[in-house]
């Protein structure tokens, strides 16, 4: 079984596509509109994508608390100075759990937990 993609529904797909773009560096694959007031876009250029659903009826964006997201760095530090530069805050980290792992958290616009990694 191939996993094809991680579903979001954002408030703000503007808000959304800047931030993934911009901070995680993910280049939009496909944007498409689905339907009156429904906008989808995927992002990422490797097999697995993430699918960004804005969907103007829905009121409130409901998340899980102990759900991430995952993106290898070649450097936590760097890219704690990089985030920080753009206004976004670390939510939680760095941590090092064992020798070969970096890692620190931070919230995307719709508050879902971004974690980015540095293999030591």
């Amino acid at each position: 079984m191939k996993f094809n993609w991680c579903t979001l529904m954002v408030k703000n797909m503007e808000e959304s596509l800047k931030f993934y773009k911009d901070i995680v560096g993910l280049q939009v694959d496909r944007r498409f509109n689905a339907g009156p007031g429904k906008e989808i876009t995927f992002l990422g250029d490797g097999e697995t994508k993430i699918e960004l659903v804005c969907d103007e009826s829905l009121k409130e964006v409901n998340l899980g608390h102990d759900i991430s997201l995952g993106f290898e760095v070649n450097s936590v530090e760097e890219m704690m100075t990089f985030v920080k530069e753009r206004g976004i805050a670390i939510h939680s980290g760095p941590f090092q759990p064992n020798p070969h792992i970096r890692f620190f958290y931070v919230l995307d616009p719709n508050g879902l937990k971004i974690q980015f990694s540095e293999n030591i």
